[in-house]
């Protein structure tokens, strides 16, 4: 019975991850299969997109769509999370593509993914514990207004057809799943719209308007370049840029699809993984690229995929739909595309965030730091500076607060004969609150005698072993014998190495 019981139960969040129990699931293979379509279809505007922006052919970005796709669903770390040519990658490596060509900007890909490998095996990925929530909330709504965004242009200056099928299309994609989820909607309004305006003979702006399609499958490419110093000092800085950029926008994403699926992943095995499908992507012609959160969003929330098939497949399907069924492909009118990403922008952004409940509830720093993250992503269309400039605010922001916590108490009273001032410290000690440290003394008006307790106190840094010196230092100019009293093993260490070797002045 007990055996019965559980077979029949639901499989867990980490059986959903399972490519050997899918495959033993028609539904759930379904699932796989149906999601790894639509994501297919979804990339091929945004490649030839993001191709534009980097000043390449479109080819360069399917190619990378697809060998990326394929290579990080054997080799990354976080299943179902779908990795492509994005839009970060290509804005990072359009200026080297504009003053050196494309085989520098070749050689920079295969540089970047090497440097991945070596961030990646060094546990760079532990970092991303660093980077506070409030930043992962900005982060996250930046990218649903980014993706919103890059979607107006193709409702600008457009054949009045276009609203009344956009309109048509969001109705199927926010409509059906309250009906039915046996089919993913994004794929019915695709291929609603798409029967719709061939049979309607609709002048729409399609797919095949954005860029000739591939031909031939990608080959190995080697690039054009000297094998020299002056090339890598060339290509080092883009390449750089690129590794960081595509690692931080890659862990983040996987970060979210572990919160999606209630999933862990292998974050620091994702890091390097990228750098193999990056280097494999250059290899083959490649414009390079990392985690994308519009795609994936569509692959897991979406569609509900959940393991690395779909990932898979949505490379080969892109492949396969651009060079075998490329005139089919280049019909699908754009408003069908556009629908599924307001979806996905809609689904991405994090409305409870915004809530009036829920910002009067949050601290108002917690709230400036996601501010300061959507702003500065959203102006920039950089994600690495968005994220960084957050996680400053949310340092300086934490500093301050942490600051105030260090409070100092004073008494005097007579101890074996000898009047003296008691200061008791309670508090972390680091460069911030440290620094008021030294004016919480009555320098002046105390004893001869001092004694300075820290037992309810640690020292963080060096900024507070030069505070300490010169609050003595201070005392001793008045004449007076201080005495630090208390002091943990780590801070007592910290002193004996640094105490009277950086300076008292204040």
């Amino acid at each position: 019975m007990a055996t019965k019981a559980a077979a029949d139960a639901p499989p867990t969040p980490e059986q959903l991850q399972s490519v050997r129990e899918t495959l033993k699931s028609p539904r759930r293979l379904k699932t796989e299969v149906l999601a790894g379509l639509v994501v297919g279809l979804a990339l091929i505007p945004e490649a030839i997109a993001f191709s534009i922006i980097a000043g390449v052919d479109p080819r360069l970005g399917l190619f990378a769509s697809f060998t990326m796709a394929v290579t990080i669903a054997f080799v990354g770390g976080r299943p179902a999370m779908i990795s492509a040519a994005t839009g970060a990658i290509a804005l990072v490596i359009a200026p080297l593509v504009k003053s050196h060509g494309v085989d520098y900007f070749i050689a920079a890909v295969i540089l970047a993914g090497i440097f991945q490998i070596i961030l990646g095996l060094s546990g760079v990925a532990k970092l991303m514990r660093f980077i506070p929530r409030s930043v992962m909330v900005g982060f996250v709504n930046a990218l649903a207004i980014l993706i919103f965004m890059a979607q107006v242009p193709e409702l600008v200056n457009v054949p009045w057809p276009v609203y009344p099928l956009t309109a048509l299309a969001l109705l199927i994609v926010f409509g059906l799943p309250k009906l039915t989820k046996a089919v993913p909607a994004p794929l019915v309004a695709i291929v609603a719209l798409t029967l719709l305006t061939v049979f309607a003979s609709m002048d729409v702006p399609t797919v095949g308007d954005k860029g000739d399609l591939p031909e031939s499958l990608p080959s190995l490419f080697i690039p054009d370049v000297p094998f020299s110093f002056e090339t890598l000092q060339v290509i080092f800085p883009f390449a750089l840029a690129m590794a960081f950029v595509g690692l931080l926008e890659s862990l983040m994403t996987a970060k979210l699809v572990d919160d999606v699926t209630d999933t862990r992943s292998h974050k620091s095995r994702e890091a390097w993984g990228q750098g193999v499908a990056n280097i494999v992507t250059g290899f083959t012609g490649g414009m390079g690229g990392c985690a994308m959160i519009g795609q994936t969003m569509i692959n897991v929330k979406a569609s509900g995929a959940r393991t690395r098939i779909s990932t898979f497949l949505a490379g080969v399907f892109l492949l396969i739909l651009v060079v075998a069924l490329g005139d089919l492909v280049s019909v699908i009118p754009m408003a069908a595309l556009v629908a599924v990403m307001i979806f996905v922008c809609w689904a991405t952004f994090d409305w409870h965030s915004i809530q009036p409940r829920t910002l009067k509830m949050m601290p108002r720093s917690e709230t400036m730091v996601m501010v300061a993250t959507v702003a500065m992503v959203v102006a920039t269309h950089n994600l690495a500076i968005g994220v960084g400039v957050g996680v400053l605010v949310a340092m300086v922001l934490f500093a301050r607060r942490v600051a105030h916590f260090v409070t100092v108490e004073r008494t005097v009273k007579t101890i074996n004969g000898q009047e003296t001032a008691t200061y008791t410290v309670d508090g972390e000690l680091f460069f911030a609150s440290s620094n008021d440290l030294y004016t919480q003394f009555e320098y002046a008006l105390d004893p001869g005698h001092v004694i300075i307790d820290m037992r309810a106190s640690h020292l963080w840094d060096a900024s507070t072993i030069a505070a300490l010196d010169a609050i003595t230092e201070k005392y001793r100019h008045h004449g007076k014998d201080v005495e630090i009293v208390g002091l943990n093993d780590a801070s007592a260490q910290m002193r004996a190495r640094l105490g009277g070797k950086l300076g008292a002045s204040h």
